[in-house]
């Protein structure tokens, strides 16, 4: 039982507590300071008290005596009953004054009383929404939600936090501080410190913080360091800045250390969907969105299909991946692949009216020579778009547009191809009326389509309209506007539409520019200027080569691209050469094509022009022979062929007719093939009179609208 001295001495206690309580409650009222001999400010930061003053405290207190907890019992109901405070920001206060006192056992009693696993969240919010306020603010707009808390009350419960951490330490019990310890961690560490520097537009030094908060051991949780692994890879790859690469000496030589942002976001995202896959973390699409975007930045389609194809079943829906495995092997050029796993998407039993997976699957199809397939995926979209956004019915009669015209050139009757070439039309007038002329993806197919069917001031209207809705931005768009005026024999303009083309680019994308514009100086006349424009596309083909040799890998179709056009440069240059009568001039520029790809039935067919310009019919033959043996489908050598054997004598004449009518076959606008087919019925006497009067029509009519370059 206590003696009366111990009655007496809590009675005082209790006395001195509640003056103490009434100063304090006041102090909150009015916000005047107390004096210093009744309490410490409480502005003052007890993370910076003495630690050595709060273990000398903790002694004096008697180990086997229980914390009175009455008194704090009174308080805290004083406190909440006359102040504003909440029962967590009540305790937060009277913890503090514990702990102050050196009562550390009471003040950890009075820290366990709070829930703070409960106010966690809105702690978090309060400090995001204080971080969007300041933004919003930046911005002059005033357009923000109220926190759930006030920013005094986070600071109050975050302190509350620290001294409890720093009472169980004082105490001996390391893991509770440790795991106490957290909590902060948690609220804090994760995110406020990358946030303040993004705000105050220093990505470089957000992007330390944010490699600082991932190198160092903070024992938080699996979900908020994954948190701050995605906000990271998003930041490096969207903030626009390139920050120097990391310098991890701890890794070992063998370790792969990003050299740029792209690898640093890249190797996040991966290690994010290894967590996924081992199942550390949960699934969150957002995290393949990104990855899919850095990939296809950097022509990795392949790597992220295998990152996909090692994900457990049951992670990602089985639909979903089959879409995404087929957009990777689309990417990489694996159209067959792409194009099976689409079947199966669409199989009855999977998702048949998955309408992303039947735009893809007409576009592959139409690009695979599958027309017919393509159309029927276009249909099947149109179908189930019905009533739905204009914008994908737009894009959906596109392709059935592009279908259809690609059906066309395959009809074996005129009134088949005219009808295909009808419906084309239709199709692809619909889609720009659907989208309202804001799809220039849209808008090229329609003009393309009108000029390749030789309606050429339609196409000239929707080709203009293409160039003024991209800015100019787009090559496409510029080449296809001089093609057609190339074809209206509006030469000067065709060449003027270049020369604005070329000022509006940098000197990396001009080849296909120049090359066109060469074609329109060899057909104006301007021979010396044509090779001038081809001496500078060569130049810019060999910028284009020793950049592409450093990341072969990354540019490979680009690569492929350049080398195929630096080729055709030269085998052009070596047509102009021997329309000059230089025959050294022209088997240096072969040999040079040689170099680049020695069996090409381009360079072949220019061989066999060499040889027929200087009058040697038999080697002419065999080297247009060996360009078909390359490529069987290759027009211009069916033509040369035919002329040459045509010369030869009548023993030839079959051979003619069917070279000549495959050439026509093949390419239906090509007017050499014509011409020279209706020379060939001309010879045949007046019994093929009328044939040979269709085939000089259809010449005739195709070379006056002819462009300098094949429209496709």
């Amino acid at each position: 039982m206590k003696n009366k001295n111990q009655i007496k001495e809590q009675g005082q206690g209790k006395t001195r507590i509640t003056k103490r309580l009434k100063a304090f409650m006041k102090c909150l009222q009015s916000g005047e300071q107390l004096k210093s001999d009744e309490m410490i400010s409480s502005s003052e930061s007890l993370a910076t008290r003495d630690y050595s003053t709060s273990v000398h405290s903790a002694r004096d207190i008697d180990a086997e005596q229980e914390p009175d907890t009455s008194n704090i019992e009174e308080a805290e109901l004083s406190l909440r009953e006359n102040g504003s405070l909440n029962y967590e920001e009540a305790r937060a206060l009277l913890g503090r004054f514990e702990y102050q006192k050196g009562n550390i056992e009471a003040a950890l009693h009075v820290f366990e009383g709070i829930d703070i696993a409960a106010v966690t969240p809105k702690m978090k919010a309060t400090l995001t929404a204080k971080v969007a306020k300041v933004e919003t603010r930046k911005r002059r707009s005033h357009n923000y939600a109220s926190p759930p808390m006030s920013i005094h009350a986070v600071s109050l419960l975050l302190e509350a936090v620290l001294l409890k951490t720093k009472s169980l330490q004082i105490l001996g019990r390391y893991k509770e501080a440790a795991q106490s310890c957290t909590v902060i961690l948690d609220i804090v560490e994760s995110s406020l410190p990358t946030e303040l520097w993004k705000l105050a537009d220093s990505p470089r030094e957000a992007i330390l913080s944010y490699r600082r908060a991932l190198l160092f051991h903070w024992n938080l949780k699996a979900g908020t360091v994954a948190k701050i692994e995605k906000e990271f890879a998003t930041f490096l790859l969207y903030s626009g800045e390139e920050a120097s690469p990391p310098t991890l000496r701890s890794q070992m030589d063998s370790s792969f250390v990003p050299k740029n942002n792209m690898e640093e976001a890249i190797l996040l995202l991966v290690i994010l969907l290894k967590k996924i896959s081992l199942k550390i973390i949960e699934w969150d699409p957002s995290i393949l969105y990104h990855l899919q975007y850095a990939l296809s930045l950097c022509g990795g389609g392949m790597a992220l299909a295998n990152k996909l194809e090692e994900l457990l079943p049951g992670v990602i829906d089985r639909k979903e991946m089959y879409y995404t495995l087929a957009l990777c092997y689309h990417g990489e050029g694996d159209d067959i692949s792409a194009l099976n796993l689409l079947r199966k998407l669409l199989h009855s039993s999977e998702d048949p009216n998955h309408v992303p997976s039947l735009l893809i699957a007409s576009k592959i199809s139409s690009k695979s020579d599958s027309y017919e397939d393509g159309a029927k995926f276009a249909f099947r979209a149109i179908e189930n778009l019905k009533g739905g956004c204009d914008q994908m019915v737009g894009v959906a009669n596109s392709l059935l547009g592009i279908s259809l015209a690609a059906q066309s050139s395959l009809s074996l009757t005129d009134s088949e191809r005219t009808m295909k070439q009808s419906e084309a039309l239709h199709s692809l007038e619909t889609a720009v009326s659907m989208t309202n002329l804001s799809n220039p993806s849209v808008v090229y197919n329609l003009s393309l389509e009108y000029a390749q069917q030789r309606k050429l001031v339609p196409a000239l209207h929707y080709a203009k309209s293409l160039l003024k809705l991209e800015g100019g931005s787009n090559i496409s768009g510029w080449l296809l506007v001089a093609k057609i005026l190339s074809a209206q024999r509006r030469l000067d303009d065709a060449e003027t539409i270049v020369n604005a083309a070329l000022e509006q680019t940098q000197k990396w994308d001009q080849a296909e520019l120049l090359r066109l514009k060469a074609k329109v100086q060899i057909e104006q006349g301007k021979l010396k200027n044509a090779i001038e424009t081809y001496t500078q596309l060569l130049a810019v083909l060999q910028i284009h080569s020793k950049s592409y040799e450093h990341e072969k890998k990354l540019h490979e179709d680009a690569a492929n691209r350049s080398r195929s056009l630096e080729l055709e440069t030269w085998h052009d240059l070596a047509f102009v050469y021997i329309g000059l009568s230089k025959w050294r001039d022209a088997e240096i520029c072969l040999s040079k094509s040689k170099a680049i790809k020695t069996y090409s039935a381009s360079r072949w067919h220019a061989t066999g022009a060499l040889y027929e310009a200087k009058g040697l019919h038999e080697e002419a033959l065999k080297a247009f022979a060996i360009a078909l043996d390359i490529d069987s489908s290759h027009v211009p050598s069916l033509v040369s062929m035919a002329v040459v054997l045509r010369q030869s004598g009548e023993r030839s004449l079959p051979n003619v007719r069917s070279l000549l009518t495959e050439a026509v076959r093949l390419d239906r606008m090509n007017y050499s093939a014509w011409y020279n087919l209706g020379l060939f019925y001309k010879d045949q006497g007046a019994a093929f009179a009328l044939e040979a009067a269709e085939c000089f029509e259809a010449a005739t009519l195709l070379e006056d609208t002819a462009p300098v370059e094949p429209f496709r």
